[in-house]
């Protein structure tokens, strides 16, 4: 991979973010980053985020011979540099150019939404899988997968990754003869320009409710939506579930940025008119659901939905009205990628998600559920599920909420406990550089005390321990937050963390051999 001065200059100035620039000594450059630690000989270095001039010093020693920066620096005449309006931008554009664009050889499914994301996209991956025989790609929060073997999945560090990251995986993913993407794009994607200049063949937009506004990410809400709504406006497809809150918002913006043919909408309610009084295209009816299982049909309403074939009967292993409406995403999707049904319908029946409606049985302390629900509208679904589905005793919740960001979930997850729960444990989930304790109170001041006992332990073991620990037969425990997450962030360290369900195995097998 390379990439000239000459057409990094010239691709700037198309898009019209060039300042100013020098050649220096460089004709071309055989590496890009953004991280001083990472670079080697003829490197290009982007001077972005909380950038300090010693960042481009260490990285001139090491070999970069050009940087990318919205300031120049004083250096040696030699360095080459390409003075911009905007790094975030022009790194996502020169990223996609050094990596021969790999975007162009892959099906792309982008997937947004304040909840449902990775569920969405590992069963969308599980349906491509079945019909490419495994030549799927994912980004996902949890994983990322760029190829078949073992080593070509890992651990994510954001729901989106950095443009080089974003496009050095696209490459790799290619290389490793990877046909289709499904990846998760998050509101910070557009805020911070990761994504910016990709486009999607399918774009979902799933949901949004109060989510991530915070001093570290979105100053309001309605910069929040708008940030989501981006991805309509760079999708060839737009899949829309009508039963989300701001419907109306989000279907006009979808309106005015594609072609009504290419607009895709469903929903699991009585309804079959959208704002402007067209009809909706796909109706979700539930056939049977279980703790373990849902099975729902999808009737096609239009001529749109009818041209895809998608009425049939299908099955996911995770329960819940809210993963039907994301299964019915990810069949729209995969449909529109020219999958037949019968592949949707085996694809979707085994897909497991790591930290999604996880349970784990007891003989006398009830049923543990380990879910990331993490914010109001996950967990309230979570819970009015589980109340739905068996006579509950009790349902005792142990959550958290993340310090430095989506402060706005800490009234929600109040809001929600009063709502659904009998007991809450408030504990620790990556709290950040803030105060653990704090934040639990920020929860608590949201909690109605007359209908939900409240205690406070800030070990999260020790929170889980109590709570199963307290569970009768007849009572349900809900491990919310943190999935599968095997860290803790604490004063900007990643402390390691068993992951809620070993510890609740852990402490299950304990009590269950005394």
């Amino acid at each position: 991979m390379s990439l000239s001065f000459n057409d990094a200059q010239l691709l700037l100035k198309e898009h019209h973010l060039l300042i100013d620039s020098s050649k220096g000594v460089a004709d071309e450059f055989t590496s890009v980053t953004y991280d001083s630690r990472k670079v080697t000989p003829e490197s290009l270095f982007f001077c972005k985020g909380n950038f300090k001039a010693e960042y481009l010093a260490s990285a001139v020693e090491k070999g970069a011979t050009g940087y990318v920066s919205e300031k120049k620096y004083a250096t040696s005449a030699q360095l080459a540099y390409l003075i911009v309006k905007d790094v975030q931008k022009a790194m996502a554009l020169l990223g996609a150019a050094f990596y021969g664009y790999p975007q162009n050889d892959l099906f792309i499914i982008g997937i947004t939404g304040t909840k449902g994301k990775t569920t969405s996209a590992y069963l969308t991956k599980g349906i491509l899988d079945q019909a490419n025989h495994g030549k799927t790609a994912l980004f996902s929060t949890v994983d990322r997968t760029v190829g078949p073997r073992p080593e070509d999945t890992f651990k994510s560090n954001l729901t989106t990754p950095e443009s080089l990251d974003l496009f050095h995986d696209m490459r790799t993913a290619v290389d490793n003869g990877m046909t289709h993407l499904v990846m998760e794009v998050s509101s910070q994607a557009y805020k911070k320009n990761r994504v910016y200049g990709l486009h999607y063949n399918v774009g979902v937009f799933l949901n949004i409710s109060p989510d991530h506004v915070g001093e570290n990410e979105h100053p309001t809400f309605e910069d929040y939506l708008i940030c989501k709504e981006q991805i309509l406006a760079n999708s060839d497809y737009c899949i829309l579930n009508a039963d989300t809150e701001h419907f109306t918002d989000i279907y006009y913006a979808a309106k005015s940025d594609i072609d009504a043919d290419h607009l895709i909408t469903f929903t699991h309610l009585d309804k079959n008119e959208l704002p402007d009084g067209k009809q909706i295209d796909i109706q979700i009816e539930n056939v049977k659901e279980t703790l373990m299982a849902s099975t729902f049909k999808l009737h096609a309403l239009s001529k749109k939905a009818q041209d895809l074939k998608i009425e049939n009967q299908y099955t996911i292993s995770i329960p819940g009205d809210y993963n039907e409406g994301n299964a019915t995403s990810a069949i729209i999707a995969a449909l529109l990628a020219k999958v037949q049904s019968n592949d949707a319908v085996k694809g979707l029946k085994d897909v497991k998600i790591a930290g999604r409606m996880e349970m784990v049985e007891t003989k006398q302390h009830g049923l543990v559920y380990i879910d990331y629900a993490h914010n109001y509208a996950s967990l309230h679904a979570l819970l009015e599920f589980l109340r739905s589905q068996q006579k509950v005793d009790h349902l005792i919740v142990v959550v958290g909420s993340t310090g430095n960001k989506g402060v706005s979930r800490r009234a929600g997850f109040g809001k929600a406990i009063t709502e659904g729960a009998d007991y809450a444990i408030l504990t620790s989930d990556d709290p950040g550089y803030e105060d653990p304790m704090q934040i639990a109170k920020e929860i608590d001041q949201h909690i109605d005390h007359e209908k939900v006992k409240v205690q406070f332990e800030l070990d999260r073991e020790k929170a889980i321990a109590q709570a199963i620990t307290m569970a009768h037969p007849g009572d349900v425990v809900v491990l919310a937050g943190k999935g599968e997450d095997k860290y803790q962030k604490i004063n900007g360290v990643d402390t390691p963390y068993p992951n809620d369900l070993n510890v609740a195995k852990k402490i299950v097998e304990g009590l269950e051999d005394e």
